[in-house]
């Protein structure tokens, strides 16, 4: 008599109980159930609605740019510490930005303030390029090895000051600033396409005010967003 293959009933198993396989991949996967309940809690219950931003937030593994110490906090509603004075922002700003932006797959997008690399990952997930900007060298290479090391290839780093942009590869479909000037820079303003946008944090008052930019026709437009509270933005030294 033949006997049953017990690979072929475990299969069938699975593939019959959609709930075992979400049991599967919550112990396979390292902060699954924390990263979906972060999307589900702290972005789509407070407005944002962009399925592709939502589906990248859910990919992109937050706990591997945090440091150790906080890496139990990686999926709390709240920005971390990164070292050299910068934080992780907090994920729902990440989003928010993010979606503000429109992205389509085919852009290429400028990012004025690396950090731990996680907001040059969503981007990533949704675009065709992505340049980001460091203005601290040991965060620029923590940065690059980690995504490296996530197997990112559209992602281009330099280490510079962010004022200037990234003339040689611009002009970009969209510009995301993490870091907060006081005016908007118009080194970034001449980067940007005709009707692309740019959304950043000005510090030119209290609180700091989350902004969108868009141009078109050689002039632009501001519309804010929400209050927001981030690092300063920094230049070279001279």
């Amino acid at each position: 008599m033949h006997k049953p293959n017990i690979f072929f009933i475990i299969f069938i198993i699975i593939f019959l109980n959609p709930c075992l396989i979400k049991t599967i991949h919550s112990v396979e996967i390292p902060f699954f159930k924390e990263r979906n309940e972060m999307v589900s809690s702290q972005i789509e219950a407070r407005g944002v609605r962009d399925k592709r931003v939502l589906d990248a937030m859910r990919s992109v593994p937050r706990d591997k740019f945090v440091p150790w110490p906080f890496h139990r906090l990686a999926y709390s509603d709240e920005a971390l510490p990164i070292g050299e004075g910068q934080t992780i922002s907090q994920p729902y700003i990440v989003a928010l930005m993010t979606s503000a932006l429109s992205l389509k797959e085919s852009d290429r997008v400028l990012e004025i303030g690396t950090g731990s690399g996680y907001q040059a990952a969503i981007l990533a997930e949704l675009t065709k390029e992505v340049y980001s900007i460091e203005i601290k060298p040991a965060l620029a290479k923590q940065a690059e090895s980690t995504l490296k090391n996530l197997g990112y290839k559209n992602i281009k780093i330099k280490i510079g000051d962010g004022y200037l942009g990234w003339s040689e590869n611009a002009p970009f479909d969209a510009i995301i600033v993490t870091c907060a000037p006081e005016d908007i820079p118009m080194n970034l303003i001449k980067q940007l396409k005709d009707r692309g946008r740019m959304v950043l944090p000005l510090s030119n008052g209290y609180p700091q005010s989350l902004i969108l930019v868009e141009k078109k026709n050689g002039g632009i437009t501001q519309r804010r967003i929400s209050e927001v509270m981030f690092v300063p933005m920094l230049h070279n030294p001279k």
